[in-house]
């Protein structure tokens, strides 16, 4: 038999992976504008040896910017504004 406490739970962790999910779908592209920017970055110094100094700074502008916030790390580096190693 079911108890009335057992219906409540049911609904509290129906609710919960509702709202975790619905979370999830809202940050996604966030997180795939960071990661490509972050990509792009790497991608920078490995491959074609740009001299970029990778401080916390400069990877929470790629992360929050993404692409376009790796572009700008890597023309503020290559000017010798900032991010110089």
């Amino acid at each position: 038999m079911v108890t009335g406490l057992e219906i409540l739970l049911l609904v509290l962790v129906l609710a919960a992976v509702l709202g975790a999910s619905t979370l999830v779908q809202t940050v996604r592209p966030f997180i795939v504008n960071a990661v490509v920017g972050l990509i792009v970055l790497f991608v920078a110094q490995a491959a074609f040896g740009l001299p970029i100094a990778v401080t916390p700074v400069a990877l929470v502008i790629v992360a929050i910017g993404g692409f376009p916030g790796s572009l700008l790390v890597i023309l503020l580096a290559l000017f010798g504004i900032a991010f110089v190693p």
